[in-house]
């Protein structure tokens, strides 16, 4: 008796920890996409400005630019943006308040020294690399622009990793996702005034961390308190070194991957080409925000579970975090297939080039997200070496594709390498999660998304027929409606299980607790 009371209290703890767990999973993600929802509007709307003000060869510019910063960026990081994370959240659940205050000095300090040097070098080769790689000296000044702001770019991203590694996801989400768009609007609000170009979106860019990065420095030191003595052991160094280098190589591989690309259309094609991939490239990056989200709330988590060695509670939030995704997904995957070139006329005719692109981009995104967080896992179960060869295998992919492909389909042949490059890996971490912990990010309930999907597609295939969109922006709004409704009501049809659905109360309960402290500058314990 008093043995299968003993069960009856570990599963009852089992139940508690899970619900605790993916609650936060989903309480986090549900802010940050909220965050992240208000930032995509906000850049969705500079986007359309910059587009229609400086036409494709400045937007060419003022984007070739800022993907050289996010190199320089990557180079400096050093893989210290993951370590941050995965050792705070460690050093917490030790209550190690020393190797938590080590974790923070190793992130931020090593990450400005190095981005400082990489801001200098890029400064000092901004012509070198104009000529040769552009065949365009008329480009140096905007390289020694972004190179000035690369140090800023990198503390920015350090603070933000460091509230994450507390769980602070509201605050940090607060700092960079509400005040730092909020900033770049009044800036570039200002600048439509007295004069818009690539140069001054460029500094908007930077500036606008300014914001972001004190809020989070403010954040960051009511949670852990910073005044304090100066010194790491040997011992942390070390460890959060020998995570962070194959890690750094992987992430570096996987920043050139994303900003090489847009170098390869600059150079192998055309610097308009480059404005119109960018745009396409915009509007498919809101397709994966909701799962980037569940996958940033998610990585502290992971990170505790594989400490405790808590598989089961591993695997059923790898698959239910995956359904949320993934229902999310679809219907705006199915907006950009469906409406590729009426979202890009928004921007401005010139851009509509870029339908085919968009339609390829959308089915990569829905690889990426359909296949789960299965890089999180390898990442933070400290499988940094698998990490690595993954980023070797998707930049070759899209090396030799791009090169393969640019020349003879322009922005159509990028996004083919997308395609092949994120496809391919996203399946192949899929894959490798499964023969390391056997499992899997689906399940049967998988089928009701999809049924709701083939539903969708079926009812604006017919409406489409009565009310021809084209570039009627009013027919194409109610189609996409007609659209979107049709999902959501056979996804509602289908029903949630009853665990789904107290999790949805939980969220929303916390959401309307939460969003309106989030001026008061902490979060609810």
């Amino acid at each position: 008796m008093e043995t299968n009371q003993l069960v009856g209290n570990v599963n009852t703890k089992d139940t508690s920890d899970f619900e605790n767990n993916i609650s936060a999973v989903a309480k986090g993600g549900g802010i940050t996409f909220i965050g992240k929802l208000f930032t995509n509007v906000i850049r969705l709307a500079l986007a359309i400005v910059l587009a229609r003000v400086l036409g494709t060869t400045q937007l060419g510019y003022y984007n070739l630019a800022l993907s050289a910063g996010n190199i320089a960026m990557g180079i400096a990081l050093f893989g210290l943006d993951a370590s941050v994370i995965r050792f705070i959240a460690i050093m917490v659940a030790r209550d190690d308040e020393e190797g938590t205050w080590e974790s923070i000095q190793i992130g931020i300090g090593i990450s400005l020294f190095l981005s400082s040097v990489m801001g200098v070098l890029l400064y000092a080769f901004s012509f070198y690399l104009s000529e040769t790689v552009f065949n365009n000296p008329d480009f140096a000044p905007y390289l020694q622009l972004i190179s000035v702001f690369v140090p800023l770019l990198v503390v920015n991203d350090q603070l933000f990793n460091s509230l994450r590694g507390f769980k602070e996801f509201n605050l940090s989400v607060l700092a960079q996702y509400i005040y730092q768009p909020i900033t770049r609007l009044i800036i570039v609000g200002v600048l439509l005034v007295v004069g818009l170009n690539a140069k001054t979106a460029i500094a908007s860019y930077g500036l606008a961390t300014i914001t972001a990065s004190g809020a989070m420095f403010y954040y960051l030191n009511r949670q852990f308190p910073l005044k304090r003595t100066l010194g790491v052991s040997k011992k942390v160094l070390k460890e959060i070194v020998v995570f962070s280098v194959p890690v750094w190589l992987s992430s570096l591989l996987v920043k050139f991957q994303g900003n090489i690309q847009t170098i390869f259309i600059g150079s192998l094609s055309t610097i308009s080409g480059v404005g119109i991939f960018s745009v396409a490239g915009q509007i498919s990056m809101v397709s994966g925000e909701f799962s980037s989200s569940i996958n940033t709330t998610a990585k502290p988590i992971i990170a505790e579970l594989n400490e405790k060695e808590d598989l089961p509670q591993m695997e059923r939030i790898y698959q239910m975090a995956n359904k949320w995704v993934v229902i999310a997904q679809l219907p705006i995957f199915l907006v950009m297939v469906m409406f590729p070139a009426t979202l890009l006329s928004i921007f401005g005719e010139d851009y509509t080039e870029g339908a085919s692109a968009l339609i390829i981009l959308a089915i990569a995104g829905l690889i990426k997200v359909g296949t789960g967080m299965g890089g999180i896992i390898i990442d933070m179960t400290g499988y940094t070496k698998m990490k690595l060869v993954n980023s070797i295998i998707r930049l070759a992919t899209f090396i030799i594709l791009d090169l393969l492909l640019i020349p003879k389909w322009g922005v159509v042949g990028a996004a083919i390498a997308v395609l092949g490059g994120e496809g391919g890996v996203n399946i192949l971490r899929m894959v490798q999660v499964f023969f390391i912990f056997k499992i899997l990010p689906f399940n049967r309930s998988f089928f009701k998304p999809i049924l709701a999907t083939a539903g969708a597609v079926l009812m604006v295939t017919l409406t489409s027929h009565f009310m021809p969109f084209e570039t009627n922006y009013l027919l194409a709004t109610l189609n996409i409606l007609i659209m979107v409704l049709a999902y959501v009501g056979l996804i509602f049809l289908f029903g949630f299980s009853e665990e789904e659905v107290n999790l949805f109360k939980a969220l929303t309960s916390n959401l309307k607790n939460k969003l309106p402290n989030f001026s008061k500058g902490r979060s609810s314990k």
